[in-house]
């Protein structure tokens, strides 16, 4: 079959399109932006790829037609706290006016449970598009998830940061609301289950995992399993506002998404019936297994995708912008040093960030990822995705990779952190061996040009210690 797969980069995308593939399908991935596609060049050349924006105006001249099923994937949530149900509305009913001019059969859409009479606006909204879908020209099939598990997951990723930072938790009464975790290889399971499945067209199903647990208890039974100490307090008034600063300072999570998540925590989630699993025959494994076997993913170093790298979760939404570095107006730190050994040293350039650090003045850089959690930037704490590769698009700390090119040896970073102008960070070798950092800034007004210069005492340390640590053949610490 040939399957459109929307929101192909995102975190569900990216988990799905392998399982498309190796069942011998020819995947169409739909993506804003092409170069933020991270597939080696084996599964880059079974694929497809075509450029949209079904938030923007709609033009089928460079459409696929001949779509024999499609996966709707597209959310909005992180990006927005007012207006991201007007985005998702607007996309599905472009998504449907691209769909008129194919020859699409069915169109899978994944979902929120949505079973309580009062919904958050999160949950609204995703009900929303389920409506706009169904007045679609083919056959829909919904599958209603509520927390998904797994080892990049934004869920498991707020979950993790709590229990491993927060012995002692003074807790929202939320904590009390039940929920239906999912773990993700089973919400692929679902998803691929349903594809070309009649018995499926033009229905919804909720879908979750055996066990019905409360945030508390997901919390504890994760503790469990890491062999961490907690303790819980439950307060039984803690403002949305308030609830929502707590999720923002001490996970890795935006501002915007702990709005959302938060006004979605009040809600329960829970199956109203586990009919699709008799349909296809599947059997979900508990909460503590998907717990076990996210951190198998991790250990290894094989998370496949992570809701960090999505460009809702940082400042910027269009790499396009800013991949062109400014050459006016700009203040500069330019450092260059020869090196012995250019492969070695590109490694130690693709292991930037993260637990590997920055090189020189590990300590400063942290520093300054608190003051931007102050101040409602992304902060430090959104680490990497892998350890030892770099994909364009992937979020790194509290910079975004505009541009990674190893065969190239070029490495551009934009800084989404909160300042008085743009950043950019970039790293390459060039032909004479010759490693080359740049750091410009393009200061907005005169309250930018002053940091810049109340910054150049640091910079010539942190600048200076990073290119030598850098182009050392062994490794740092």
């Amino acid at each position: 079959m040939k399957i459109l797969l929307t929101g192909a980069n995102g975190y569900i995308g990216m988990r799905l399109l392998p399982e498309l593939l190796e069942n011998g399908h020819h995947v169409i991935c739909a993506v804003r932006d092409k170069n933020r596609l991270p597939l080696d060049p084996e599964t880059t050349s079974k694929v497809s790829v075509v450029e949209v924006d079904f938030a923007k105006e709609v033009n089928t001249e460079s459409f696929p037609k001949d779509i024999d099923a499609a996966y709707y994937l597209i959310h909005s949530m992180s990006g927005s706290t007012t207006d991201f149900d007007e985005i998702e509305a607007r996309a599905a009913e472009n998504f449907n006016k691209y769909m008129a001019t194919t020859s699409v059969k069915q169109v899978i859409y994944l979902s929120g449970i949505v079973n309580q009479e009062q919904l958050s606006k999160h949950l609204s909204s995703r009900k929303k598009v389920e409506e706009i879908l169904y007045q679609g020209n083919y056959k829909v099939t919904v599958l209603r998830a509520g927390i998904v598990v797994g080892s990049g997951s934004s869920s498991f990723e707020i979950i993790r940061d709590l229990c491993e930072k927060l012995p002692l938790m003074v807790a929202p009464s939320w904590l009390k609301t039940r929920i239906q975790p999912i773990a993700i290889r089973d919400v692929i399971s679902f998803l691929y289950g349903v594809l070309n499945n009649e018995k499926c067209f033009d229905q919804s199903f909720d879908i979750g995992g055996p066990c019905v647990l409360t945030y508390k208890e997901m919390l504890q039974q994760y503790s469990k399993i890491r062999g961490l100490k907690l303790w819980i307090i439950s307060v039984p008034v803690m403002s949305p506002r308030l609830s929502s600063y707590w999720l923002y300072f001490v996970t890795s999570t935006s501002y915007k998404l702990a709005v959302n998540l938060v006004d979605s925590m009040k809600m329960e989630v829970v199956a109203k019936d586990n009919k699709l699993q008799k349909i296809l025959g599947i059997q979900p494994i508990t909460y503590e297994e998907a717990i076990r076997k996210a951190f198998v993913k991790i250990e290894q170093n094989l998370v496949v995708s992570s809701w960090k790298d999505s460009l809702v979760a940082g400042r910027i939404t269009n790499l396009k912008e800013y991949i062109q570095v400014p050459k006016y107006g700009c203040l500069k730190d330019r450092k260059i040093l020869k090196v012995e050994n250019p492969e070695k040293v590109l490694d130690n350039i693709w292991a930037i960030g993260g637990k590997k650090g920055w090189y020189y003045g590990n300590t400063l850089w942290k520093l300054r990822g608190f003051m931007d959690k102050i101040v409602g930037g992304v902060g430090l704490r959104r680490g990497r995705t892998n350890p030892n590769q770099i994909y364009t698009g992937d979020a790194l700390d509290f910079w975004r990779v505009l541009y990674a090119d190893k065969e190239n040896k070029r490495l551009l970073l934009f800084a989404e952190m909160k300042l008085p102008g743009e950043a950019w960070l970039e790293f390459c070798i060039n032909e004479k061996n010759e490693l080359i950092q740049t750091a410009t800034f393009r200061p907005k007004g005169i309250w930018g040009r002053l940091y810049w210069y109340t910054m150049l005492p640091f910079h010539y340390f942190i600048f200076g210690g990073m290119i030598r640590n850098i182009s050392k053949i062994e490794e740092v610490s």
